[in-house]
């Protein structure tokens, strides 16, 4: 099955930390929080963000929750455009309907599927059969390792034991219909995308899939819609100025929706 759309186009994000809108460094997410570096602290709350999205019509953002204590928060950005929007962090089979019902267009999930690194098809076959894999975005961020990427977990701080390849995305691929995937190593410091990652994602995915990691300009999305043949949509966060950097928000929807309509 190949994916809707052939060309690829901007994705938002709403990242909360602390029940508060934020843009981190990927790479510095752990239980210390001394160690944590963060781009940018909203002063607006996360619902302001989705109603921005909301008023310019972008679909398939993203509603992430990093650690404890944001699930009001996330709640509160969910019911600003319910149905539209897609919610990870946490998620497991035992709260995912649950967070469908709070507006989630569909759930993200990463850390369940690899109980001590290790990844359970069967945790995969559980929550795909319980929402549907219509419902369900397999989240495969990943850090490089040797000539490879392998996919990172509990904040991108553990590498389990699976490789981001064709065989692994095509059997992924059979009990979800969206990939999301952050290239680590590079989230939130601005300095430009994974090419090498993003060319053999267009090469490799079937189904619609979203890089996030290090885009610092709109001539970026361009870069994807070329390295992965339109298969690859982008996500832009710290360098958005609506985060505190120098990409401007209005300028980038406009060169995604005329990207995506050409």
């Amino acid at each position: 099955m190949a994916p809707e759309h052939r060309r690829s186009m901007f994705r938002p994000c709403i990242d909360i930390h602390e029940g508060r809108v934020k843009q981190i460094v990927g790479g510095t997410l752990s239980g210390n929080e001394e160690g944590l570096k963060t781009n940018f602290v909203a002063t607006q709350p996360p619902e302001y963000f989705a109603a921005k999205y909301h008023d310019n019509d972008l679909e398939g953002g993203h509603v992430i929750k990093l650690g404890p204590r944001n699930d009001d928060a996330a709640r509160r950005a969910l019911e600003e455009w319910r149905g539209h929007l897609q919610i990870g962090g946490g998620i497991t089979a035992d709260n995912a309907i649950e967070w469908l019902d709070a507006g989630a267009s569909k759930v993200i999930v990463t850390s369940y599927l690899f109980p001590d690194g290790n990844f359970s098809l069967n945790r995969l076959q559980t929550i795909s059969s319980l929402i549907g894999k219509d419902k369900l975005v397999v989240d495969v961020s990943c850090r490089r390792r040797g000539d490879g990427w392998f996919v990172a977990m509990n904040k991108w701080q553990d590498i389990t034991t699976m490789e981001v390849n064709k065989e692994n995305l095509d059997m992924l691929s059979q009990y979800c219909n969206e990939f999301l995937i952050h290239a680590a190593d590079v989230e939130g410091l601005c300095q430009g995308i994974d090419k090498e990652l993003v060319k053999k994602l267009g090469e490799w995915v079937t189904i619609p899939t979203t890089y996030a990691g290090g885009a610092n300009s709109i001539s970026d999305l361009e870069t994807v819609n070329r390295l992965s043949g339109g298969r690859v949509d982008l996500t832009y966060g710290s360098s958005l100025d609506i985060f505190g950097g120098a990409v401007i928000f209005d300028e980038l929807v406009k060169a995604s929706k005329n990207l995506h309509s050409t």
